[in-house]
């Protein structure tokens, strides 16, 4: 037998289909990281039954569809087929080829099929379970699981066998029969108590039996005497509703005529609201011309002032020598036109403020209008809703009055019966007590029975609890024990040395031999890469205390042809200034941390050390470790050692040489701080599991404790319900009608109670409805008043807004006359000292022609 093609469509990375012949032997898949060869794996336990979404290397089942990509969309279902050769027979079943086929929806819908059959995935367990690919999975040691293999228990290396042998099977399917026999035994047992329990309980019933008869007729006359009732309620409500019908409908005929006249009078006011709106854009443009012609007239009466200004200028002698203007003069008829500017200045801010004003009053008084227009609609609508619910509170006051009188016959009804029921309660509570006294002795005996059942019960609860606890604590401290056991083992095995460096390890044969480096430093959590590579091959050496016991040790493994050794002399007295410490000089480069402060050595080793990781930074990544050479400039550290920057990676960088890249393993130092944790945790764990095996004895024995007292009470219980049962016969029969009486009684005071609320109810609205209809036939006067008010206030409010708007108007055309003003005078002051410098240029200008002229006659 043997795997013959597999077949992906949409599983995972395989988004098209994919089919992977497979052919007798070895068979290989190679590819780059990320190229699906998991997936493969993934997808043979996948399509065998594996049901676990993390040993899939997801987070639920529906991760193993294909998710989509940038140019791609996602699947709707993942299918995996695998065909197996069987021509060997090895599989149950009469094909030659097997194919098993599982297909999984998005939605979450799942299918199996066998040879295109659809099949539970039982079936597919079952048929695999002969072959050896059982539903544990043991033959498929997927990404990630090597580990827990080696590590595993001695109960799951025997899992592991028995698979292999085709054991597992069988004995899943006995465990599976033993726990359908203890269910079923505990169905029996069940089913013996209820049906013990019923025998008990048939004579009581069948006396409640013929009471519950009884009381079915009395049921029945009392249906019947309630019908009656209702049928008579039935008639006196049909007739109200038929008076109620025709004042409705004259009240109808009304509200159509109101309603016709409203409609009329919303029409009229549409028209208007219509024709304002229609005039409104017209006004707009009469307002507008009025205002450019205002605009247009100020300009022309400045035009007209300038115009007349020059002709006066121009109708005067044309000048001569004697006749030009004085500039002086010129100029300080500029210097008062550009004052007289200013002070209309501030005349055009006063405008400007006035016009403010007067804008914002007009706004005010346009809301205020507004307001009034509003108040008015709501008069109207107030008034109309008052004529609509005068006729409404009239009828509501009919229909209250008719429900407060028939409560009160309905209370009426109730009090006579309740009276009945009381008058047989009383009957059948003497008669009751007279039997009563006869079961006295038989409940002395019970009292306290329940309570101390309940009680052993509890404390069975509790110490079942506590058992199972301990149980459970004890299997996770056994596991617990059996994992960090393995891991301390593997650990060690993988710091078993077998060069010359571990020759000298075993058993001290050369003396002065300190021990391993790893086993006498210790490093800060997660820097053990780091001062690994800073260390480099010596981080795996043997510590010796002088040069004398490194050339014993180095003859001894010649003499043995142990192989190579690595040593580390311990220090020796004249090392350099701060080479026997720790701790380097000065602050560490930024981003990182000198290694010295990463390592504690206790012992003769800390000057060696200290040398070897003088000068040494320990860094995050790469980038910040370029960055620390970078800013060290390339010169050595102040007292001569040259910078070597160190990852957390395990990366060495320097300003001569680097090393690095992935690392091939955990380096020893990872390995001893990991095997230190392992014996910590294995210690803990042995320690847990001896205090709850010692804490197991007493709590067993206080669980059959509370066992056998629970089966004490429960058997005492039962003989006392037996007695009471003889007693409980005779007072069955008294006790129904007692209960019959009292019930009935009970059922008829909250009905008079209710019926009571509902009087008080109906009393009240009654009285409210009332008072609102008297107050609603008084008001229309005062809603007269109210409308003649509001419509006076909308007119009052309209006047005002139109006179805001003519003030409005005012002010703006007294702001533009001022603006229109003030170009005037400028343009006038412009030409004033124009005029001024052309007179002076044309007198230096006749200066020099009279010197010219003084000069051609000399």
């Amino acid at each position: 037998m043997h795997l013959k093609t597999l077949t992906l469509r949409g599983f995972k990375s395989f988004a098209s289909a994919t089919t992977l012949h497979l052919e007798p032997g070895i068979t290989c898949v190679v590819g780059p990281n990320g190229s699906g060869k998991s997936n493969v794996v993934d997808a043979l336990s996948w399509v065998m039954g594996e049901q676990g979404a993390k040993t899939l290397r997801g987070g639920n089942m529906a991760d193993v569809i294909f998710a989509g990509t940038s140019s791609r969309p996602p699947l709707g279902r993942a299918e995996v087929s695998l065909t197996i050769d069987n021509t060997d027979g090895a599989l149950p079943i009469e094909y030659s080829e097997v194919t098993i086929s599982r297909t999984l929806f998005r939605n979450g819908g799942s299918e199996y099929a066998i040879n295109g059959s659809g099949c539970r995935l039982l079936d597919i367990q079952d048929l695999l379970s002969d072959s050896g690919l059982g539903r544990e999975m043991h033959v498929i040691v997927g990404q990630g699981r090597l580990d827990s293999v080696l590590q595993a228990s001695p109960e799951d290396r025997r899992g592991f066998i028995e698979e292999a042998a085709g054991v597992l099977k069988h004995r899943k399917r006995k465990e599976k029969a033993l726990r359908k026999l203890e269910a079923m035994a505990a169905n029996l047992a069940r089913v013996s108590d209820l049906s013990t329990e019923i025998r008990r309980q048939l004579g009581p019933l069948a006396k409640q039996a013929d009471v519950a008869r009884r009381a079915q007729v009395v049921q029945v006359d009392l249906r019947d005497a309630r019908a009656r009732l209702l049928a008579d309620d039935l008639v006196q409500l049909t007739s109200t509703l038929a008076q109620e019908v025709a004042d409705e409908t004259a009240l109808r005929a009304k509200r159509a005529e109101v309603e016709t006249a409203q409609e009329r009078a919303r029409a009229r006011l549409t028209d208007l609201e219509a024709a304002a709106a229609a005039a409104a854009p017209h006004l707009s443009d009469a307002t507008e011309q009025w205002y450019r012609l205002s605009s247009l007239r100020e300009r022309l009466r400045g035009t007209h002032t300038l115009a007349a200004e020059r002709c006066r200028l121009l109708g005067g002698p044309v000048e001569t020598e004697q006749q030009r203007r004085d500039p002086d003069d010129l100029d300080a008829q500029a210097r008062r036109a550009r004052q007289a500017e200013a002070d209309l200045d501030t005349e055009i801010g006063k405008a400007r403020a006035d016009l403010e004003a007067a804008t914002t009053e007009r706004r005010h008084v346009e809301e205020k209008a507004a307001e009034a227009e509003r108040a008015l609609a709501a008069v109207h609508r107030g008034v109309a809703d008052r004529r609509e619910g005068l006729a409404q509170l009239t009828g509501q006051v009919g229909a209250r009055r008719s429900r407060l009188e028939a409560t009160e016959a309905e209370m009426q009804r109730l009090r006579a019966n309740l009276d009945s029921a009381v008058e047989r309660a009383e009957t059948a509570q003497q008669a009751f007590a007279s039997l009563e006294q006869q079961a006295v002795g038989a409940q002395e005996g019970e009292e306290g029975l329940d309570e101390a059942h309940e009680a052993a019960l509890a404390a069975l609860e509790v110490a079942t609890e506590k058992v199972r606890e301990l149980q459970e604590a004890e299997r996770e401290a056994e596991g617990a024990r059996a994992t960090w056991t393995a891991r301390r083992d593997a650990l060690d095995l993988s710091l078993t040395r077998k060069d010359g460096t571990g020759s000298l390890l075993e058993g001290n044969p050369v003396p002065g031999v300190l021990g391993s480096l790893a086993d006498l430093l210790t490093v800060e959590p997660g820097f053990e890469n780091a001062i690994a590579a800073a260390l480099g091959q010596l981080a795996d050496a043997a510590a010796v205390e002088s040069v004398d016991v490194a050339v014993d040790a180095l003859r001894h493994v010649r003499e043995q042809d142990a192989g190579q050794a690595r040593l580390m002399i311990a220090a020796a007295p004249n090392l350099p200034d701060g080479a026997g410490s720790l701790t380097s000089s000065g602050p560490a480069p930024a981003g990182g941390r000198w290694a010295s402060e990463l390592v504690r050595v206790e012992g003769p080793m800390a000057g060696t050390v200290a040398r070897l990781l003088h000068g040494v930074v320990v860094v995050d990544d790469l980038r910040s470790a370029r960055a620390a050479l970078a800013g060290a400039g390339g010169h050595d550290e102040p007292d001569g050692a040259a910078l070597v920057v160190v990852t957390s990676d395990g990366d060495v960088l320097s300003h001569t040489d680097a090393r690095g890249g992935s690392a091939g393993g955990p380096s020893v130092l990872e390995v001893h701080a990991a095997r230190e944790e392992a014996h910590t945790e294995l210690t803990a764990a042995i320690a847990r599991a001896e205090q709850t095996r010692f804490a197991l004895g007493p709590a067993t024995q206080a669980q059959a404790d509370a066992r056998a007292e629970a089966d004490h009470t429960l058997n005492a219980l039962h003989d006392s319900d037996a007695q009471l049962a003889a007693v409980s016969e005779k007072l069955g029969q008294h006790g129904s009608t007692l209960r019959a009486a009292t019930a009935e009684a009970e059922r008829i005071r909250p009905a008079i109670e209710a019926a009571e609320a509902k009087r008080t109810t109906y009393a009240e609205e009654l009285a409210e409805i009332a008072e609102r209809l008297q107050h609603a036939q008084r008001e229309p006067d005062q809603a007269a008043t109210d409308l003649e008010g509001a419509t006076g206030a909308r007119d009052e409010t309209a006047a005002a807004a139109t006179a805001a708007r003519a003030r409005e108007t005012d002010a703006r055309l007294v702001l533009r006359t001022v603006e229109e003003r003030v170009r005037a005078i400028a343009g006038r002051a412009e030409s004033l000292e124009r005029a001024a410098k052309a007179e002076r240029h044309a007198r230096e200008v006749a200066a020099q022609r009279a010197r010219r002229r003084a000069e051609q006659s000399r």
